[in-house]
């Protein structure tokens, strides 16, 4: 596996267990009144768009002409198969902790809404058919990247300002591929030109680091002036935050030495992503009184949650069936694997 896309997949699974870590434990203690928590938040939501860029990088990098035939059975045998596992079990803690929640429903809801932490596979799939449909006929991303920022925006403009709505159903809204399209066009000429742009990018990785900087700086003017409000991964003013930020990994990746917890966390991020949730959930209320402090009791419950993630996915691999719950975990092996690793987010 190239060790740079690793690093990302590390970093963005980690961001989004933190994240999700203060989205916990807010609903118990209140948030603290401190302006940096806050921006922080909006910019750790960066994470789930850079998984969609990565999936996309690699999807384009490794098969730029066309999918090959086991292509579809292998991203419903391995990650859409896991994602009915995890709206099931979704269900079923949230009538633990709301038993007014009706389980048969919940699971409906789940599947056909995404309404819960595995939603984002629903977006993965729309992203696999129009690739499918970009290599088939050729499309040009001469005319389709100014297109896909021009629909993506304008998308994300009606849906931030409610100008369309679904009364209790707003989750839905972000399930279209429009509300991520410029992610799929940028990622997918990353992806197809990257054995060239990476040499790019580790020439001019000071540059990487004053893009992703100023893009930061940007973000936190827009959420400090009130331009886009909202802590959530459709903010307008993330997507160059993402694009710098996998941009920045892929330079300075490559110059950073491989190693063996990035790989582990890289290797388990898919079943991290859909376990981590539920483990927060259930613990946060038994944290609460542990520490006087917000951020110490935060930082427990990412590491519990994490931790328990990664040995119940260790568990889960052994099982004969395990691959359908979890998604593919190999054993890392130096060289053995590199092509293999790329099958799980690809």
């Amino acid at each position: 596996m190239i060790k740079e896309w690793n690093l990302l997949r590390a970093l963005a699974c980690l961001s989004i267990v933190f994240l999700h870590s203060t989205t916990q434990m807010s609903k118990i203690m209140d948030h603290p009144e401190i302006d940096l928590y806050y921006y922080g938040r909006i910019f750790l939501c960066m994470a789930t768009p850079a998984f969609i860029v990565l999936s996309i990088v690699i999807l384009a990098n490794r098969y730029p002409h066309r999918l090959p035939d086991n292509f579809w059975r292998k991203r419903i045998n391995f990650i859409f198969i896991p994602f009915l596992f995890f709206a099931v079990v979704d269900a079923f803690v949230t009538h633990y902790l709301n038993n007014n929640v009706v389980i048969k429903e919940k699971i409906t809801e789940n599947i056909l809404t995404g309404n819960f932490v595995g939603w984002f596979i629903l977006v993965i799939f729309q992203f696999y058919a129009l690739h499918y449909f970009v290599t088939k006929f050729r499309l040009s991303m001469k005319w389709m990247l100014p297109l896909s920022l021009i629909s993506m925006f304008s998308y994300l403009f009606l849906i931030n300002e409610e100008l369309i709505k679904l009364d209790g159903y707003s989750h839905v809204l972000r399930l279209p591929f429009l509300a991520w399209f410029g992610y799929f066009t940028a990622a997918y000429l990353i992806g197809k030109y990257y054995k060239t742009l990476s040499k790019t990018l580790l020439k001019y990785r000071w540059l990487t680091l004053v893009l992703f900087v100023l893009s930061a700086a940007f973000l936190y003017f827009s959420y400090s002036s009130g331009l886009v409000t909202g802590t959530h991964s459709r903010r307008m003013d993330l997507f160059p935050v993402v694009i710098s930020f996998c941009l920045a990994v892929f330079a300075w990746g490559q110059k950073i030495p491989a190693s063996k917890l990035v790989n582990l966390i890289s290797n388990y991020s898919f079943g991290i992503y859909l376990l981590h949730w539920q483990f927060q959930r259930l613990l946060a209320p038994h944290f609460v009184g542990l520490f006087s402090s917000y951020f110490a009791s935060v930082l427990l419950l990412f590491v519990v949650s994490l931790t328990a993630s990664i040995l119940t996915i260790k568990l889960i691999a052994y099982l004969p069936f395990g691959a359908f719950i979890v998604g593919k975990v190999r054993k890392v092996k130096k060289e053995s694997v590199r092509s293999e690793l790329v099958e799980q987010t690809a």
